[in-house]
């Protein structure tokens, strides 16, 4: 059902011909570029957001999709079609894959991203509050949330002293979460392995591992390597029985057992806020890099069970969601 509720909600006003357009004389045109595809609540999140600036699609809002479908390469060819239709923003997501080949395919278009990464890092931008150029954009980037995690974890595996960090060496800023990590797990007396991995069959290794040390919780970085293993992940904290704490919610509705970060819904609805705002005349580079303030905690009770885990009722009420 979501899948139609999507086609009718982009597809509609991406299909309409180029003559059809022009006789709306207030019809603005954007582009969405994506590494993959958007579900309904997060196309809906970002109709939020560009309704704030009472942009609304099919009023006087038209939106040209554009995804990967998870080919990456294919991203420079749908970038240039965009350019090429001279939309007037182009919304990039997915990783910071998006907005880098947007930027490579146009210095006039404004381009915003909605990603969790480091922009600057990532140099999409020069800095956070003043990017510059002709891209901005929203980051739900987590690394500064270890001491909560850790906390988390801590109530519901109370036992768990010897924590891992899995981490990207390739990511976004590795080093930084590392170092969160170090310092949260220092300060609570806990030990700290950190286990570096850049491809999934890595994270088969890591967990045997992890098994062998007998470590009693781990900690799932930031990074779009995890978002693709997802379901890997997730079966082999099963397999292993190891409590995990991931910084989405996704990881939950997949089976997870706990998970804290930035909403994903209210980052996407800001993205689609800055369009707006750059459609009504202000310059992408004047728009500091928003920062996430809204987190979320999800649990997941059947897991937490499978894991013969109890899930304090102090705890389960401070989660934003339960899943049952």
């Amino acid at each position: 059902m979501r899948r139609r509720e999507f086609i009718t909600i982009l597809g509609g006003a991406a299909a309409w011909p180029l003559a059809a357009r022009a006789q709306q004389p207030a019809m603005w045109v954007i582009g969405l570029l994506t590494s993959r595809n958007l579900d309904f609540d997060e196309l809906k999140a970002i109709h939020k957001g560009l309704g704030e600036g009472g942009f609304i699609e099919g009023r006087n809002l038209a939106i040209i999709y554009r995804s990967a479908d998870g080919q990456s390469a294919q991203l420079a060819e749908l970038a240039a079609d965009l350019v090429g239709r001279q939309v007037s923003v182009i919304l990039a997501i997915g990783g910071p894959v998006p907005a880098r080949v947007a930027k490579a395919a146009t210095s006039a278009i404004p381009i915003v991203f909605a990603y969790g990464g480091d922009p600057v890092g990532d140099k999409l931008v020069a800095r956070w509050n003043r990017p510059g150029e002709n891209v901005t954009g929203v980051s739900f980037i987590g690394t500064t949330l270890a001491s909560k995690k850790l906390e988390l974890l801590g109530e519901i595996a109370p036992e768990a002293t010897d924590i891992s960090l899995l981490v990207n060496p390739t990511g976004p800023v590795p080093e930084v979460q590392i170092k969160d990590v170090e310092e949260a797990t220092r300060t609570l007396g806990r030990r700290l392995h950190v286990a570096k991995v850049s491809s999934g069959s890595e994270i088969d290794t890591a967990f045997a591992t992890m098994n062998q040390l007998k470590i009693g919780a781990v900690l799932v970085g930031t990074d779009t390597l995890f978002g693709l293993n997802e379901d890997r992940l997730v079966a082999l904290a099963a397999r292993y029985k190891i409590p995990v704490i991931y910084n989405l919610r996704e990881y939950c509705e997949a089976g997870g057992l706990m998970s804290y970060g930035a909403s994903r819904a209210d980052t996407w609805q800001q993205a689609g806020v800055y369009v707006g705002r750059i459609l009504k005349g202000e310059k992408a580079g004047d728009l500091p890099v928003i920062q996430p303030t809204k987190f979320e905690l999800v649990i997941n009770l059947k897991t937490a069970k499978a894991l013969g885990l109890t899930v304090p009722p102090t705890l389960i009420a401070r989660a934003d969601e339960v899943i049952e």
